[in-house]
């Protein structure tokens, strides 16, 4: 029985962080994301016996601001663009028993909504992609955590030598749909 999910499959994954610290200009909030992630399997062909190449063709995660003054907010973050060079991997690091090691490489957007903001989103995309690691005893994860590797910078496009926003952490689950 082969360890890795067969090359053209599609895997969409429930993806829930409780707790993510966000740092937004000089505020710092905590706030829980919930949403999912869908994966294509490629080939890697680096190492095709042993890993596969993920290339994401669905990611997106939203969470409620919290607020001291009544505003409601939220934060919704979503995949930039097609991926078309999968950096994403799923390596199998032990046969017996099943051990993987899934890279998730991910290059995003971030949209702050805040009523009391003058309605005007504030719209971010990642300086360098956001790596999550998970280690894993089987594939598709059913509730495995994953880290980030590097806390998250977030730029304003219109002015990308400022960060105007950090992912400082990202302790997130992910498990099949």
């Amino acid at each position: 029985m082969p360890l890795l999910p067969p090359i053209g499959a599609e895997i969409p994954c429930s993806m829930l962080a409780i707790n993510s610290p966000l740092q937004i200009r000089n505020s710092l909030v905590t706030v829980d994301f919930r949403g999912g992630i869908k994966h294509r399997v490629d080939v890697n062909p680096n190492d095709p016996i042993n890993s596969v190449r993920m290339r994401t063709v669905g990611f997106k995660i939203s969470a409620e601001l919290p607020s001291d003054n009544g505003d409601k907010g939220s934060i919704t973050i979503e995949q930039n663009d097609v991926d078309v060079d999968p950096k994403s991997l799923l390596r199998v690091t032990q046969n017996f028993p099943p051990k993987f090691e899934n890279i998730m490489v991910l290059n995003f957007t971030m949209v702050i909504q805040q009523s009391g903001n003058g309605g005007e989103p504030l719209i971010l995309t990642t300086k360098d992609p956001a790596k999550l690691i998970g280690t894993l005893t089987q594939y598709p994860p059913k509730g495995d955590l994953y880290q980030l590797q590097n806390p998250v910078d977030l730029i304003d496009l219109e002015n990308p030598d400022t960060v105007v926003a950090t992912l400082q952490k990202l302790p997130v689950k992910i498990g099949g749909l």
